[in-house]
């Protein structure tokens, strides 16, 4: 799960007071309460320089568990059809790659020249390639945090940790086939020897560590509204990659690219099945819920990305993906259009007034989310810039 985001968290110590307010009618809501959390958050500076802490969300007033508990018994009701209809978009096991399947097999005595010729494939990378590709990899390898993330959504959760349920076997196994992205990934980049596998480590050490809060309030019409623009982002850059990857030579490198966005398009597929369902039984729900997502912005897993050095990684990051058109923000108004057209937005009839006013939002975000993106370019400061990255060894790569 990656993309670019237009702001950058700041870190900071924080005190939280909590008070419980009714919850309002959003996004599937209604008769629930939500829990505000109101911060005074200590500059990032002074936290750093005490703590030597990684990157933590920006403490903003927070709603919890928001579903209504009417909304709670609709998933309930929605099992069997989970069941049929979303369980089929998982593969068994042995219909599975696996990552082995696409590296230089340790037991065969040619193991070393397999070793070599990746190595020869990988040579002619460059730099801001590795730097996407290292990126995507730590991205994936942050799944226990995505997992606990839908583990929050009220009536969808797997309760017990091996619930029989369809929703339950779901989450389970879209997380055991989405870890095989960041094994296969982070072998190949430990086999070509040109990345600073020790720093990597640290990264994905520090966001798992960090968390995330995508603001889906252990709401699943917002969760899958979110999930469905996440894996819809994935599938774009690790496509992206994959012919990056083939023009510079390495297609062994664009194969494994390809075969995860393969899998992120068939997950994509099924999360939009979900809303798009949601939309059939509850379209002013699902309308509240998409709207509401798109006026937090869809804020990406990687956020958090820290190596104890960059402050600024993500955003350095996501600048090297701009540039080289891994993933863009024209990708992020390409997504919302997709899913406004994917949901059929536009004709959905017989909903409230507030329901109507989410729907013109809708319709008109795309644009409205090109225009600022093509202002925002015409601001940026003509001139190179560059950055360095503890990924490559502090290689110096261009931001702009």
């Amino acid at each position: 799960m990656l993309g670019t985001k237009l702001w950058m968290p700041t870190s900071g110590s924080s005190v939280n007071y909590g008070v419980a307010q009714p919850a309002g009618g959003r996004g599937g809501g209604g008769g629930s309460v939500r829990i505000v959390a109101m911060t005074v958050t200590i500059p990032q500076k002074f936290r750093r320089a005490e703590f030597n802490s990684p990157p933590q969300e920006i403490q903003r007033p927070k709603v919890a568990h928001s579903l209504a508990p009417e909304k709670v018994e609709l998933f309930k009701s929605l099992e069997g059809w989970a069941e049929s209809t979303l369980l089929p978009y998982l593969k068994p096991v042995d219909k599975c790659w696996q990552p082995q399947d696409h590296l230089p097999e340790p037991s065969c005595e040619g193991f070393f020249d397999e070793v070599k010729d990746l190595r020869a494939r990988a040579a002619c990378l460059p730099d801001d390639l590795l730097v996407c590709l290292v990126g995507d990899m730590i991205t994936e390898e942050a799944l226990p945090t995505y997992q606990t993330m839908l583990n929050t959504l009220d009536g969808t959760r797997d309760e017990s940790g091996a619930s029989p349920s369809p929703w339950g076997i779901w989450t389970r196994t879209w997380t055991a086939e989405e870890n095989r992205h960041g094994d296969l990934l982070n072998k190949y980049l430990y086999l070509t020897g040109r990345v600073d596998m020790r720093q990597i480590e640290k990264t994905i050490q520090y966001l798992i560590g960090s968390g995330m809060d995508p603001e889906t309030e252990n709401n699943p019409y917002l969760g899958f509204v979110y999930t469905s623009f996440q894996e819809r982002a994935t599938f774009i850059s690790h496509g992206n990659t994959a012919r990056h990857a083939k023009h510079f030579g390495d297609g062994k490198l664009a194969t494994v690219c390809g075969l995860i966005a393969a899998d992120e398009r068939r997950h994509e597929n099924a999360y939009t099945k979900i809303v798009e369902k949601l939309f059939e039984v509850d379209p002013d729900g699902a309308m509240l819920a998409f709207a509401d997502m798109m006026r937090k912005k869809i804020s990406m897993p990687a956020h958090l990305m820290y190596d104890g050095q960059n402050e600024h990684l993500f955003d350095d990051f996501s600048l090297v993906a701009q540039r080289t058109g891994v993933y863009t923000a024209r990708d992020y108004a390409d997504i919302m259009e997709h899913l406004v057209d994917k949901w059929n937005v536009a004709s959905i009839q017989g909903i409230s007034g507030e329901a109507q006013n989410a729907q013109e939002y809708l319709g008109s975000l795309p644009s409205r989310i090109r225009r600022l993106e093509e202002r925002a370019q015409a601001k940026v400061k003509k001139g190179p810039k560059t950055g360095s990255f503890s990924w490559i060894f502090n290689r110096e790569v261009a931001l702009l």
